[in-house]
Protein backbone atom coordinates (compact mmCIF):
# COMPACT_ATOMS: atom_id res chain seq x y z
CA UNK A 1 0.00 0.00 0.00
CA UNK A 2 1.37 3.32 -1.11
CA UNK A 3 0.19 6.11 1.92
CA UNK A 4 0.59 9.57 2.36
CA UNK A 5 -0.56 10.58 5.80
CA UNK A 6 -0.88 14.33 7.14
CA UNK A 7 -1.53 15.45 11.06
CA UNK A 8 0.75 17.54 13.24
CA UNK A 9 0.64 20.04 15.79
CA UNK A 10 -0.02 17.93 18.84
CA UNK A 11 0.91 14.29 20.25
CA UNK A 12 -2.75 13.71 20.32
CA UNK A 13 -2.93 14.10 16.16
CA UNK A 14 0.56 12.67 15.32
CA UNK A 15 0.46 9.42 17.78
CA UNK A 16 -3.12 8.08 16.28
CA UNK A 17 -0.97 8.80 12.86
CA UNK A 18 1.71 6.45 13.26
CA UNK A 19 -0.71 3.87 14.85
CA UNK A 20 -2.09 3.71 11.72
CA UNK A 21 0.99 3.28 9.99
CA UNK A 22 1.82 0.96 12.30
CA UNK A 23 -0.99 -1.02 11.26
CA UNK A 24 -0.94 -0.78 7.58
CA UNK A 25 2.81 -2.22 8.11
CA UNK A 26 2.03 -4.94 10.31
CA UNK A 27 -0.43 -6.07 7.25
CA UNK A 28 1.59 -5.01 4.44
CA UNK A 29 5.32 -4.73 5.67
CA UNK A 30 6.37 -3.48 1.71
CA UNK A 31 4.06 -0.75 2.15
CA UNK A 32 6.00 3.27 1.34
CA UNK A 33 4.73 5.97 3.04
CA UNK A 34 5.49 9.61 3.11
CA UNK A 35 4.52 12.00 6.46
CA UNK A 36 3.31 15.59 5.36
CA UNK A 37 3.26 17.99 8.09
CA UNK A 38 4.28 21.49 9.41
CA UNK A 39 7.82 22.52 9.48
CA UNK A 40 8.15 24.15 12.97
CA UNK A 41 5.83 21.86 14.94
CA UNK A 42 6.06 18.33 17.04
CA UNK A 43 6.10 16.59 14.20
CA UNK A 44 9.11 16.93 12.71
CA UNK A 45 11.30 16.29 15.36
CA UNK A 46 9.16 12.83 15.95
CA UNK A 47 8.58 11.49 12.34
CA UNK A 48 12.01 11.19 10.89
CA UNK A 49 13.25 9.78 14.13
CA UNK A 50 10.91 6.71 13.12
CA UNK A 51 12.49 6.40 9.64
CA UNK A 52 9.77 7.23 8.63
CA UNK A 53 10.40 10.04 4.63
CA UNK A 54 8.62 13.26 5.80
CA UNK A 55 7.99 16.88 3.98
CA UNK A 56 7.25 19.95 5.43
CA UNK A 57 5.00 22.25 4.27
CA UNK A 58 4.94 26.04 6.31
CA UNK A 59 1.42 26.54 7.16
CA UNK A 60 -0.26 28.00 9.81
CA UNK A 61 -4.10 28.52 11.40
CA UNK A 62 -6.31 31.60 10.60
CA UNK A 63 -6.01 34.01 13.77
CA UNK A 64 -8.76 35.60 14.72
CA UNK A 65 -7.69 38.25 17.31
CA UNK A 66 -5.32 39.41 14.51
CA UNK A 67 -6.95 39.74 11.49
CA UNK A 68 -4.22 41.26 9.35
CA UNK A 69 -2.05 38.59 9.95
CA UNK A 70 -4.56 36.06 8.32
CA UNK A 71 -3.07 37.57 4.75
CA UNK A 72 -0.05 35.57 5.85
CA UNK A 73 -2.04 32.68 6.15
CA UNK A 74 -3.42 32.76 2.82
CA UNK A 75 -0.35 33.06 1.55
CA UNK A 76 1.07 30.02 2.66
CA UNK A 77 -2.26 28.24 2.17
CA UNK A 78 -1.77 28.58 -1.55
CA UNK A 79 1.84 27.85 -1.54
CA UNK A 80 1.10 24.71 0.67
CA UNK A 81 -1.04 23.71 -1.75
CA UNK A 82 0.85 24.08 -4.83
CA UNK A 83 4.05 21.96 -2.87
CA UNK A 84 1.10 19.05 -2.00
CA UNK A 85 -0.19 18.91 -5.77
CA UNK A 86 3.82 17.89 -6.69
CA UNK A 87 3.95 15.61 -3.71
CA UNK A 88 1.33 14.15 -4.24
CA UNK A 89 1.74 13.34 -8.30
CA UNK A 90 5.24 12.12 -7.63
CA UNK A 91 4.01 9.68 -4.87
CA UNK A 92 0.57 8.31 -6.38
CA UNK A 93 -0.50 7.52 -3.50
CA UNK A 94 -3.42 4.57 -2.98
CA UNK A 95 -4.94 7.01 -0.15
CA UNK A 96 -3.98 9.97 1.39
CA UNK A 97 -5.05 9.88 5.32
CA UNK A 98 -5.45 13.03 7.81
CA UNK A 99 -5.79 12.59 11.40
CA UNK A 100 -6.14 16.29 12.29
CA UNK A 101 -4.61 19.47 12.72
CA UNK A 102 -4.61 22.62 10.27
CA UNK A 103 -1.77 20.99 8.03
CA UNK A 104 -4.38 18.36 6.99
CA UNK A 105 -6.07 20.86 5.08
CA UNK A 106 -4.13 21.71 1.87
CA UNK A 107 -3.36 17.77 1.42
CA UNK A 108 -6.63 16.31 1.60
CA UNK A 109 -8.56 18.86 0.29
CA UNK A 110 -5.45 19.22 -2.90
CA UNK A 111 -5.78 14.99 -3.01
CA UNK A 112 -9.63 14.89 -3.30
CA UNK A 113 -9.23 17.44 -5.96
CA UNK A 114 -6.29 14.83 -7.99
CA UNK A 115 -9.09 11.99 -7.42
CA UNK A 116 -7.00 10.33 -4.63
CA UNK A 117 -8.75 8.07 -2.29
CA UNK A 118 -9.14 9.88 1.04
CA UNK A 119 -9.66 9.21 4.92
CA UNK A 120 -9.77 11.50 7.70
CA UNK A 121 -9.86 10.44 11.56
CA UNK A 122 -11.26 12.28 14.46
CA UNK A 123 -9.95 12.19 17.92
CA UNK A 124 -11.99 14.32 20.20
CA UNK A 125 -15.96 14.79 21.13
CA UNK A 126 -15.87 18.08 19.22
CA UNK A 127 -14.03 18.12 16.15
CA UNK A 128 -11.48 19.94 14.81
CA UNK A 129 -12.21 23.02 12.20
CA UNK A 130 -9.61 20.87 9.59
CA UNK A 131 -11.91 17.94 9.94
CA UNK A 132 -15.31 19.83 9.90
CA UNK A 133 -13.82 21.72 6.81
CA UNK A 134 -12.88 18.68 4.68
CA UNK A 135 -15.74 16.53 5.82
CA UNK A 136 -17.30 17.29 2.53
CA UNK A 137 -14.78 16.66 0.57
CA UNK A 138 -13.09 13.49 1.80
CA UNK A 139 -14.29 9.49 0.67
CA UNK A 140 -14.45 7.98 4.62
CA UNK A 141 -13.86 9.31 8.24
CA UNK A 142 -13.48 8.00 11.62
CA UNK A 143 -14.26 8.91 15.01
CA UNK A 144 -13.17 7.90 18.03
CA UNK A 145 -15.95 8.52 20.58
CA UNK A 146 -19.72 8.00 19.59
CA UNK A 147 -20.89 11.08 20.42
CA UNK A 148 -19.01 12.80 17.47
CA UNK A 149 -20.68 10.14 14.95
CA UNK A 150 -23.23 13.07 14.56
CA UNK A 151 -21.19 15.88 13.79
CA UNK A 152 -20.42 14.33 9.88
CA UNK A 153 -22.33 13.38 6.95
CA UNK A 154 -24.08 10.18 8.01
CA UNK A 155 -22.96 8.36 5.39
CA UNK A 156 -19.61 8.98 5.55
CA UNK A 157 -18.90 8.56 8.98
CA UNK A 158 -18.01 4.88 10.81
CA UNK A 159 -16.80 4.84 14.49
CA UNK A 160 -13.74 3.16 14.75
CA UNK A 161 -11.99 4.18 18.03
CA UNK A 162 -8.64 5.49 18.52
CA UNK A 163 -6.05 3.39 17.13
CA UNK A 164 -3.04 4.60 19.64
CA UNK A 165 -5.93 2.24 21.96
CA UNK A 166 -4.87 -0.76 20.08
CA UNK A 167 -1.06 -0.14 20.29
CA UNK A 168 -1.40 0.39 24.43
CA UNK A 169 -2.70 -3.12 24.62
CA UNK A 170 0.51 -4.67 23.04
CA UNK A 171 3.14 -2.78 25.32
CA UNK A 172 4.57 -4.69 28.15
CA UNK A 173 3.61 -3.90 31.90
CA UNK A 174 6.46 -2.10 33.78
CA UNK A 175 7.96 -3.69 36.59
CA UNK A 176 6.92 -1.25 39.59
CA UNK A 177 10.63 -2.23 41.13
CA UNK A 178 11.97 -0.04 38.08
CA UNK A 179 10.61 3.28 39.97
CA UNK A 180 11.78 1.85 43.29
CA UNK A 181 7.88 0.90 44.26
CA UNK A 182 6.57 -2.32 45.97
CA UNK A 183 4.94 -5.12 43.55
CA UNK A 184 1.92 -5.26 46.09
CA UNK A 185 0.88 -2.13 47.26
CA UNK A 186 -2.10 0.13 45.46
CA UNK A 187 -0.53 2.77 42.87
CA UNK A 188 -1.82 6.09 41.96
CA UNK A 189 -0.64 7.42 38.86
CA UNK A 190 -0.69 11.30 38.37
CA UNK A 191 0.50 12.66 35.35
CA UNK A 192 -0.62 16.18 33.29
CA UNK A 193 1.32 15.67 29.86
CA UNK A 194 5.20 15.63 28.96
CA UNK A 195 5.46 19.00 29.91
CA UNK A 196 3.11 19.15 32.92
CA UNK A 197 0.90 21.83 34.59
CA UNK A 198 2.14 24.19 36.93
CA UNK A 199 -1.50 25.50 38.01
CA UNK A 200 -2.43 21.59 38.46
CA UNK A 201 1.18 20.73 39.99
CA UNK A 202 0.73 23.41 42.52
CA UNK A 203 -2.30 21.99 44.19
CA UNK A 204 -0.80 18.44 43.85
CA UNK A 205 2.83 19.90 45.62
CA UNK A 206 -0.21 20.84 48.44
CA UNK A 207 -1.83 17.46 48.34
CA UNK A 208 1.37 14.85 48.65
CA UNK A 209 1.66 15.47 52.88
CA UNK A 210 -2.03 13.83 52.96
CA UNK A 211 -0.14 10.76 51.26
CA UNK A 212 2.31 10.26 54.23
CA UNK A 213 -0.51 8.09 56.03
CA UNK A 214 -1.68 5.65 53.49
CA UNK A 215 -1.20 2.65 52.29
CA UNK A 216 -1.16 3.06 48.55
CA UNK A 217 2.07 4.81 46.67
CA UNK A 218 1.76 7.33 44.21
CA UNK A 219 3.50 8.76 41.26
CA UNK A 220 3.75 12.37 40.35
CA UNK A 221 5.26 13.39 37.42
CA UNK A 222 5.68 16.61 37.35
CA UNK A 223 6.38 17.24 33.30
CA UNK A 224 10.33 18.31 32.07
CA UNK A 225 9.64 22.24 32.65
CA UNK A 226 8.43 21.97 36.26
CA UNK A 227 10.62 19.26 37.38
CA UNK A 228 13.84 21.15 38.66
CA UNK A 229 11.60 23.10 41.03
CA UNK A 230 8.69 20.65 42.50
CA UNK A 231 11.60 17.95 42.93
CA UNK A 232 13.50 20.77 45.78
CA UNK A 233 10.67 19.30 48.29
CA UNK A 234 10.55 16.82 50.72
CA UNK A 235 8.34 14.22 50.08
CA UNK A 236 6.36 11.05 52.12
CA UNK A 237 8.52 8.31 51.56
CA UNK A 238 5.53 5.88 49.51
CA UNK A 239 5.68 9.04 46.57
CA UNK A 240 8.03 9.19 43.85
CA UNK A 241 8.43 12.44 41.83
CA UNK A 242 9.84 12.74 38.51
CA UNK A 243 10.00 14.55 35.45
CA UNK A 244 8.96 12.20 32.99
CA UNK A 245 8.16 8.25 32.18
CA UNK A 246 9.79 7.01 29.10
CA UNK A 247 7.10 4.02 28.28
CA UNK A 248 4.39 5.39 30.89
CA UNK A 249 1.88 2.99 28.86
CA UNK A 250 3.42 0.22 30.62
CA UNK A 251 3.51 1.67 33.95
CA UNK A 252 -0.40 2.29 33.49
CA UNK A 253 -0.65 -1.28 33.10
CA UNK A 254 0.03 -1.49 36.99
CA UNK A 255 -1.80 1.32 38.16
CA UNK A 256 -4.63 1.14 40.33
CA UNK A 257 -5.95 4.89 39.50
CA UNK A 258 -4.88 7.58 37.14
CA UNK A 259 -4.94 11.37 37.77
CA UNK A 260 -4.85 12.82 34.42
CA UNK A 261 -6.09 15.44 31.35
CA UNK A 262 -8.29 14.22 29.34
CA UNK A 263 -6.86 14.28 25.91
CA UNK A 264 -8.10 11.95 23.16
CA UNK A 265 -5.26 9.91 23.56
CA UNK A 266 -5.00 9.44 27.11
CA UNK A 267 -8.72 8.63 26.80
CA UNK A 268 -7.58 5.71 24.74
CA UNK A 269 -5.56 3.95 26.45
CA UNK A 270 -7.23 4.74 29.40
CA UNK A 271 -10.17 2.44 27.85
CA UNK A 272 -8.29 -0.02 26.33
CA UNK A 273 -6.24 -0.38 29.74
CA UNK A 274 -9.60 -0.38 32.15
CA UNK A 275 -7.88 1.95 34.76
CA UNK A 276 -9.86 3.95 36.54
CA UNK A 277 -9.17 7.82 36.48
CA UNK A 278 -9.73 11.09 38.21
CA UNK A 279 -9.64 13.46 34.85
CA UNK A 280 -8.93 17.25 35.48
CA UNK A 281 -9.45 18.72 31.92
CA UNK A 282 -7.22 21.33 30.35
CA UNK A 283 -9.57 24.39 30.37
CA UNK A 284 -7.06 25.91 27.67
CA UNK A 285 -7.93 24.23 24.41
CA UNK A 286 -10.36 24.41 21.40
CA UNK A 287 -13.95 24.26 22.04
CA UNK A 288 -12.79 23.53 25.96
CA UNK A 289 -12.53 19.95 23.97
CA UNK A 290 -10.98 18.03 27.13
CA UNK A 291 -13.82 18.71 29.09
CA UNK A 292 -16.27 17.02 26.37
CA UNK A 293 -13.90 14.25 25.78
CA UNK A 294 -13.81 13.73 30.09
CA UNK A 295 -17.77 13.88 29.71
CA UNK A 296 -18.20 11.16 27.18
CA UNK A 297 -16.71 9.15 30.13
CA UNK A 298 -18.27 10.79 33.01
CA UNK A 299 -21.65 10.09 31.54
CA UNK A 300 -21.13 6.22 31.59
CA UNK A 301 -19.76 5.98 34.76
CA UNK A 302 -16.75 5.23 33.95
CA UNK A 303 -14.62 8.08 35.07
CA UNK A 304 -14.11 10.81 37.74
CA UNK A 305 -14.17 14.70 36.83
CA UNK A 306 -12.92 17.07 38.88
CA UNK A 307 -12.52 20.66 36.77
CA UNK A 308 -9.77 22.93 37.03
CA UNK A 309 -11.31 25.68 38.72
CA UNK A 310 -12.72 23.50 41.02
CA UNK A 311 -9.32 21.55 41.94
CA UNK A 312 -8.06 21.67 46.12
CA UNK A 313 -6.33 19.12 47.96
CA UNK A 314 -9.08 18.55 50.13
CA UNK A 315 -11.23 17.63 46.92
CA UNK A 316 -7.87 15.65 45.41
CA UNK A 317 -7.57 13.42 48.60
CA UNK A 318 -11.26 12.96 49.26
CA UNK A 319 -11.56 11.45 45.63
CA UNK A 320 -8.62 9.50 45.44
CA UNK A 321 -9.29 7.83 49.29
CA UNK A 322 -13.22 7.25 48.09
CA UNK A 323 -12.00 5.21 44.93
CA UNK A 324 -9.02 3.50 46.04
CA UNK A 325 -10.53 2.04 49.19
CA UNK A 326 -14.42 0.83 47.68
CA UNK A 327 -13.44 -1.84 45.31
CA UNK A 328 -16.89 -2.40 44.27
CA UNK A 329 -16.85 1.46 42.79
CA UNK A 330 -13.56 0.84 41.23
CA UNK A 331 -14.87 -2.48 39.47
CA UNK A 332 -17.81 -0.59 38.44
CA UNK A 333 -15.73 1.50 36.54
CA UNK A 334 -13.81 -0.87 35.15
CA UNK A 335 -16.72 -2.57 33.72
CA UNK A 336 -18.12 0.39 32.31
CA UNK A 337 -14.41 1.03 30.80
CA UNK A 338 -14.99 -2.33 29.06
CA UNK A 339 -18.00 -1.70 27.81
CA UNK A 340 -16.47 1.45 25.88
CA UNK A 341 -13.47 -0.28 24.59
CA UNK A 342 -12.91 -0.87 21.16
CA UNK A 343 -9.86 -3.43 20.70
CA UNK A 344 -9.50 -3.72 17.29
CA UNK A 345 -9.14 0.17 16.11
CA UNK A 346 -6.53 -0.29 13.79
CA UNK A 347 -7.87 -3.07 12.13
CA UNK A 348 -11.03 -1.41 11.51
CA UNK A 349 -9.05 1.72 9.70
CA UNK A 350 -7.06 -0.62 7.86
CA UNK A 351 -9.96 -2.55 6.69
CA UNK A 352 -11.47 1.05 5.79
CA UNK A 353 -8.14 1.99 3.91
CA UNK A 354 -8.43 -1.00 2.00
CA UNK A 355 -12.03 -1.19 1.12
CA UNK A 356 -11.36 2.56 -0.29
CA UNK A 357 -8.91 1.48 -2.55
CA UNK A 358 -10.50 -1.59 -3.99
CA UNK A 359 -13.37 0.96 -4.77
CA UNK A 360 -11.49 2.97 -6.64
Amino acid sequence: MRVIISAGGTGGHIYPALAILNKIKEHEPNSEFLYIGTHDRMEKDIVPKRGIPFETIEIYGFDRRHLLRNFKVLYHLFKSRKKCRKLIRNFKPDVVIGVGGYVTVPVLSVAHKLGYRTFIHEQNSIPGKANLYLAHKVDKIGVSMKSTLTSFPKEKVIYTGNPCSEDALKVAPMAKEKLGLTPNKKLVLIVMGSLGATTVNDVIIKTIPKFSNESYEVVFVTGKANYEDVSKNKYPDNVKVVPYIDGMTGLMKKTDLMVTRAGASTLSEIIALKVPAILIPSPFVPNNHQYLNAMDLVNEDAALIIEEKDLNPDILIEQINDLLYNYKRLNTLKDNLNKLSIKDSGEIIYNTLQDLIERK
